[in-house]
């Protein structure tokens, strides 16, 4: 059983444990981004019940900060980020890296690669209400963040499913529900 402080903090919301001696991918689904109602309610939560800031022009900041912050944070902990070019294996870039370098406990690699997903952008009528928040799928980077783990720990998601792979012994928890 997990006793550690993260895999105790995430034990309801998957099944299954695992000891890596390498490295595990998470990849989270947030079904309430995919429909209008669902978007506007994620970002009142996270702007004190408040649509003033949602537009196209606040859209486009928050990606490009995550995007530099996750450069900028790469730069100062010595973790490469890597830009990847269409149809570029992720695990495989990820395999090289580790066949030539050392790494810890914790996060190794980033890689970005572009692909379709949901955007919104914002209409607003000249008083000021949104009118139309309308769905488009648009090429955007998606990160990969690469952790290598040593110990045993749960997979954790937060709204939705969770797809852990390993990249070397294979494993695939399972989420509850």
């Amino acid at each position: 059983m997990c006793s550690d402080e993260f895999s105790l903090h995430y034990s309801d919301l998957v099944t299954g444990s695992y000891d890596c001696v390498d490295r595990i991918v998470l990849n989270a689904f947030y079904p309430l981004g995919h429909n209008p109602g669902g978007f506007r309610v994620w970002w009142r939560r996270w702007h004190n019940d408040s649509d003033e800031e949602l537009d196209n022009t606040h859209l486009m900041r928050l990606a490009g900060r995550f995007a530099r912050r996750v450069k900028a944070w790469g730069a100062a902990n010595d973790v490469p980020v890597i830009f990847c070019k269409a149809g570029e294996r992720k695990h495989r870039i990820a395999e090289q890296y580790l066949a030539t370098h050392e790494v810890g406990i914790g996060l190794f690699l980033v890689l970005a690669a572009k692909a379709p997903a949901t955007v919104w952008k914002v209409k607003r009528s000249p008083a000021g209400r949104i009118v139309n928040l309308e769905r488009r799928s648009e090429y955007v980077n998606h990160y990969s963040f690469q952790c290598a783990m040593r110990r045993s720990v749960v997979s954790p998601t937060q709204l939705g499913r969770t797809e852990g792979r390993f990249l070397g012994p294979m494993a695939y928890p399972m989420p509850k529900g």
